[in-house]
């Protein structure tokens, strides 16, 4: 029951994407994540300190995507020109956008549902939350640090591509953050998860974000290669510096069709 609340709280919240298509991934994402964890921190009684620190997690790290994306989008209008690399509404007949909308309200329900059987579990584990918050932690961190050192570096150099900082170890850390916050998350919850059902939802979310960490790392490698691609600078830092996961030799993802997104 807990978990179809949830699950209708990101619907309406995603809902957002039926303005513009785009923001199902945006806005919708960042600001569904948040909202979920209001909601479990407010209704429910007797949560652990646990609980209610990863409850806080959710809801920073669905506040610091959201806000910054609007921030972003106002000062730069970044998701207007990103509209380009999407597909719009008008390209789907409504029965798509409607199966597009309900996916993303189950995979973000899917993301926060390893606070939601914490929740419901009668077993209340601490090291391995205690371990996955940490680790959850230092995703948000390098999330938060590559999105200001793009910002910096853009507003120095808006015509460059961006290779220092943490972009010398991987060209999207940014999405490689958001890899790290959701692993945590999901490892937070390893032992509480009881049955096929539980297991299925979390991994489903924890499996679906990295789907769409690495297709999102490919669309910026296509967007990429078309503005800096005849730029030698450019040629021999991608060819040298992973696509997404620091140190695995993983260097391009453009001719996986099936991450496309």
């Amino acid at each position: 029951m807990l978990f179809l609340q949830i699950l209708l709280l990101c619907s309406v919240v995603s809902s957002i994407g039926f303005k513009k298509f785009i923001y199902f991934i945006t806005y919708g994402y960042g600001f569904s994540i948040a909202a979920s964890g209001v909601f479990l921190l407010i209704t429910q009684k007797n949560l652990t300190v646990e609980e209610i620190i990863l409850g806080i997690l959710y809801i920073a790290y669905g506040l610091r995507l959201g806000l910054f994306l609007l921030i972003r989008n106002i000062r730069s209008t970044y998701l207007t020109k990103m509209k380009g690399q999407f597909k719009k509404h008008e390209d789907f007949k409504l029965s798509a956008v409607i199966i597009i909308w309900v996916f993303c309200a189950i995979l973000y329900s899917c993301q926060v549902s390893p606070l939601i059987f914490r929740i419901l579990s009668p077993e209340k584990d601490k090291l391995l939350l205690y371990i996955g918050v940490i680790i959850s932690l230092i995703g948000l961190y390098i999330e938060q640090e590559a999105d200001n050192q793009k910002s910096k570096a853009k507003k120095d150099n808006p015509n460059r591509f961006v290779d220092t900082g943490l972009y010398r170890f991987c060209r999207c850390p940014n999405y490689f953050g958001e890899i790290i916050f959701w692993t945590g998350s999901f490892i937070g919850g390893m032992k509480i998860y009881h049955g096929f059902f539980q297991w299925f939802l979390a991994l489903l979310g924890y499996i679906g974000i990295i789907y769409i960490m690495f297709s999102g790392a490919r669309r910026i490698e296509i967007n990429h290669n078309k503005n800096y691609g005849k730029d030698p600078q450019y040629k021999e830092y991608a060819k040298k510096t992973p696509i997404l996961i620091p140190f695995l030799p993983i260097y391009s993802v453009e001719r996986f069709e099936w991450l496309r997104g």
